[in-house]
């Protein structure tokens, strides 16, 4: 009985550790994505929806290459992607048409894990220019908490950022989901009583047949593709690698979260990639000192995940009956590392601040031109910056070679 006690325990190990990276996972952006899918006009049914699709597709994508691969290869929805929902509010009120660009974007992924050039293209976009877009997409995201301590909420605001400050310093871990619960009490006092009361708390799915509208392809599609490769994929191959994952089915994780995304968009669930902020949870030695029996942490985290994808429409109803301002303020408050680590990143090379500074200022800017938001503005006007300072600086020798021939 004894000498069978140590296995006992190692197998729980990487079971509670998915246990843990689904519950933080879930709680730490949840609010994020239901106001994202609500500021591209989807209802609160359809944000449900959106919520319980992303939560089973990404379980059985996760649990399938988990499985198959035996390597803990996490699949999560895109924290950086709901967060421009958010920012590109305005944008359209017609989800069909959002859907439409869900419906692009897991194209797009599913084209870069059969088109290798793609895929090399992608994660070639200048560090500076990727990083300081993602700062300016969180950026007024991240002002929210500030804003939410003032005004009509000041009460609210200043007892979720407290909770959050709070727990950041003795468990930082569960400083958002603390947050949340924090923010559920608050709405419930100031309803009066039960929040829910009246609202519908039962599993919904619905079908959202897409719409092609160019300028919300163009604005939301395409940032989409690029701010999940370079704010989820990318990182999320990296941590893997960092772990020892070194062997990782690049092809197979692309095409299974195309097809998960394209699928998955008719519902509302407007994207499914590699993890990047919980990845590290069920990868690294706190899942198991053995490295082989670290998917058993994302196969637990996936069968978690379905679990939570039934409390979808209640976690719904709450973000629909709290002031938008609180909801974005507890989303703001689960993106400050983010925040820090791509403004860090962005001006990493001090040959390229100038042209990250650009690239901020931009999408921060939230401006709209000819249909197309500042996301993809942002991208454009820092690739050329960056293209003319390179020319620039390419130029010089032969400047300094002519004046000496002089």
């Amino acid at each position: 009985m004894a000498s069978t006690d140590p296995v006992r325990v190692s197998n729980a190990q990487p079971i509670i550790a998915g246990v843990i990276g689904a519950l933080t996972g879930f709680a730490s952006s949840f609010a994020l994505l239901i106001a994202g899918l609500q500021a591209v006009g989807a209802t609160a049914a359809e944000a449900a929806s959106g919520l319980l699709v992303l939560c089973v597709f990404q379980a059985i994508i996760g649990i399938v290459l988990s499985l198959r691969y035996r390597m803990p290869i996490s699949i999560a929805w895109s924290t950086p992607g709901a967060a421009l929902m958010v920012a590109a509010k305005g944008l359209t009120d017609d989800f069909s048409a959002a859907v439409g660009a869900f419906v692009l974007c897991g194209v797009l992924l599913l084209v870069t894990g059969l088109w290798p050039w793609l895929a090399r293209a992608m994660t070639r976009i200048p560090k500076p220019i990727a990083s300081a877009m993602l700062a300016g997409i969180l950026l007024p995201i991240c002002l929210a908490p500030v804003l939410a301590s003032v005004g009509e909420t000041w009460w609210q605001g200043l007892t979720v950022v407290g909770v959050w400050l709070i727990m950041a310093k003795f468990a930082p871990r569960w400083a958002v989901p603390a947050a949340v619960v924090a923010t559920a009490v608050v709405v419930a006092i100031a309803a009066g009583g039960n929040p829910l009361a009246g609202q519908s708390v039962l599993p919904t799915v619905r079908l959202v047949v897409p719409s092609l509208d160019p300028a919300v392809l163009v604005s939301l599609g395409i940032p989409l593709y690029v701010v999940t490769m370079a704010g989820q994929n990318v990182p999320g191959f990296a941590v893997l690698r960092t772990f020892g994952y070194h062997d990782l089915p690049a092809r197979a994780v692309f095409i299974g979260t195309g097809i998960g995304t394209a699928v998955g968009g008719l519902f509302g669930a407007y994207t499914v990639n590699l993890s990047a902020i919980t990845a590290a949870m069920m990868a690294g030695p706190d899942a198991h000192p053995d490295r082989s029996k670290r998917w058993i942490a994302t196969v637990a985290s996936g069968t978690s995940y379905i679990v939570l994808g039934l409390i979808a429409s209640a976690a719904t109803a709450l973000v629909s009956v709290s002031p938008p301002i609180l909801i974005t303020a507890v989303a703001g408050l689960a993106l400050f590392g983010a925040l820090a680590s791509a403004v860090t990143s962005a001006l990493e090379d001090p040959d390229h601040r100038l042209v990250a500074i650009i690239t901020f200022l931009v999408v921060a800017s939230g401006i709209a031109v000819a249909g197309i938001g500042s996301a993809l503005w942002g991208l454009v006007v820092g690739g050329l910056v960056m293209l003319w300072f390179g020319w620039r600086h390419r130029r010089r020798p032969d400047a300094a070679e002519a004046e000496a021939d002089d």
